[in-house]
């Protein structure tokens, strides 16, 4: 008798965290720091902007790498497309979060 259902109950909560990645990962993208358009008086949200993007980058990369040891158990369902496809926007995220982290760090110096 095997046990399947912690396979799947793994296989859901991995795509639950990846779904909350994706969304806090949008929402740290959409944020910037700087603009050549600045209204006068708001200077001082630049600092706190610049720190909430490069928690959401560290955050992206922490829920990148759980969901996916969440999502790719040792033994793996015969559906090599959807893999692909999960590395792909996994990779899309470390990649950016790793940029907008280089980015942030070079706007504060």
């Amino acid at each position: 008798m095997r046990n399947r259902g912690i396979g799947r109950a793994r296989m859901f909560f991995g795509g639950l965290i990846l779904f909350a990645t994706v969304i806090a990962w949008m929402v740290g993208l959409w944020l910037s720091p700087h603009s050549p358009e600045t209204s006068s008086g708001t200077d001082h949200l630049r600092t706190t902007v610049t720190s909430f993007a490069m928690k959401s980058a560290l955050g992206t990369l922490l829920l990148c790498g759980l969901s996916v040891w969440l999502l790719f158990p040792a033994r793996r369902p015969k559906w090599p497309a959807r893999d692909y496809a999960i590395l792909a926007l996994i990779g899309l995220m470390v990649l950016s979060s790793l940029w907008q982290l280089i980015w942030l760090y070079r706007l504060t110096d």
